[in-house]
């Protein structure tokens, strides 16, 4: 009876052991370099320059209402001071009325470009970020970790620690590209 519970005891200490040497092999905090991931996939370059072309004929069109109003402002501007302090004419306020409403047009069209653009860019944020926290839970419980931190967020860390490559090919491989478009009405937030 006393070898069976040695025999017990040693092999309960000898489990125990095992356990305990296995949970020191995997590791228990892992690290993205998210920065990295984010410049890098290809889902993520693609909306980046679709993105910037966006922006960039948000741009041109700027610059086409800009050349179209000032001229026009500059020639108010002088009507208005031959007058010498006198009051516009019906004629001069309709046409300042109409230079007016053009402009507010003008700055409605940017401002609406402008959310579009934001709205844009929340939606490619918001399709990339759930997929990428999908990918590093996926590795993270892979490799039975118990946390995952992003590169950005520590000191230093051990290389051997460091999951950022694996978790882009996967980033890559789960998600090619991403829809370039404003974000639904129902997902939009409140006040835009």
């Amino acid at each position: 009876m006393k070898k069976l519970v040695l025999s017990l005891a040693a092999g309960v200490g000898a489990l125990t052991m095992a356990g305990a040497a296995e949970a020191q092999q995997r590791p228990a905090i892992l690290i993205v370099d998210t920065d990295r991931v984010l410049n890098e996939c290809t889902a993520c370059k693609s909306a980046a320059t679709q993105l910037q072309s966006q922006v960039q004929q948000g741009r041109t069109r700027a610059q086409q209402l800009e050349s179209t109003l000032k001229p026009e402002a500059e020639a108010l501007e002088k009507a208005v001071q031959a007058l010498g302090g006198k009051q516009p004419d019906a004629a001069l306020q309709a046409r300042i009325a109409a230079f007016r409403n053009k402009q507010q047009q003008g700055s409605a069209e940017l401002s609406n470009r402008e959310n579009t653009i934001q709205s844009t860019q929340a939606h490619v944020q918001q399709q990339i970020g759930r997929r990428l926290v999908q990918v590093v839970e996926q590795s993270r419980a892979r490799r039975q970790a118990a946390i995952v931190l992003t590169k950005g967020s520590t000191l230093a860390s051990d290389a051997a620690l460091d999951i950022t490559g694996e978790v882009l090919a996967a980033l890559n491989q789960q998600l090619p590209s991403v829809s370039v478009t404003p974000l639904p009405q129902q997902a939009r937030p409140q006040g835009r």
